[in-house]
């Protein structure tokens, strides 16, 4: 009996750690929602304020610090949880069994709907890629060559660059993935209702990425 009393006991100590571990996933999630909100419209990250945050997402202050150590914490989680998903979701836009022109038509695609499904989490990274915490844009600076890694090695099979150098992968690369942050920030700066000059940028985008791939054809490395 005395046995089963303390497995009975740790069961609930078990059940009441999963919900404090749950409540403060959601106090996280609040304080990371919270952040977004206030920086819509034309305040930037670096304009609000610790307390702005915790009144928005409905704590206390001294909460705040259970979860992040100051706001640049905060910053760099926004970073990580704005990159985290895409990355999986273009490696598999990329993997596709397509042709050439139909699989860049596939990522871009990809990207500019994850973009506006996530508007916000964009709006921030394209605020802050240039300005405010150093931090913050030296963490936004590493995923963005993080995908531009992703994306040369993913490049490296096709045919017709075969012959390219890891430098000059890697360089075409930071060409497609430069183009598609550009289609994003003019994305971010239309009307979600306005579909017609979202497909424009669409269209844009995907013709830019296709140049380049023409113009890498008799692109000649250098040994």
């Amino acid at each position: 009996m005395r046995l089963r009393k303390k497995t009975e006991e740790s069961g609930a100590d078990a059940t009441g750690g999963g919900l404090r571990d749950e409540r403060k996933l959601r106090t996280r999630r609040a304080l990371m929602d919270a952040a977004l909100e206030l920086i819509q419209g034309e305040r930037s990250f670096s304009s609000i304020s610790l307390r702005e945050v915790a009144k928005v997402a409905g704590v206390v202050p001294a909460a705040f610090y259970r979860h992040f150590s100051g706001m640049e914490d905060l910053g760099l989680a926004l970073v990580d949880d704005s990159f985290r998903t895409l990355h999986t979701m273009m490696r598999e836009a990329r993997s596709a069994p397509l042709p050439p022109s139909n699989l860049i038509a596939n990522s871009v695609a990809t990207f500019l709907k994850y973009s506006q499904d996530h508007r916000p989490h964009f709006e921030f990274i394209a605020k802050e890629r240039y300005s405010g915490s150093s931090a913050v844009r030296l963490a936004i600076r590493r995923e963005i060559r993080l995908w531009t890694s992703e994306l040369a090695a993913d490049l490296a099979p096709f045919p017709k660059l075969k012959s390219f150098n890891g430098d000059d992968l890697r360089m075409m690369a930071g060409l497609v993935v430069n183009t598609v942050i550009a289609a994003t920030e003019l994305i971010l700066d239309v009307d979600t209702k306005d579909t017609a000059e979202v497909a424009r940028i669409h269209r844009n985008a995907e013709k830019q990425i296709m140049l380049i791939f023409l113009g890498a054809a008799a692109w000649k490395s250098q040994a």
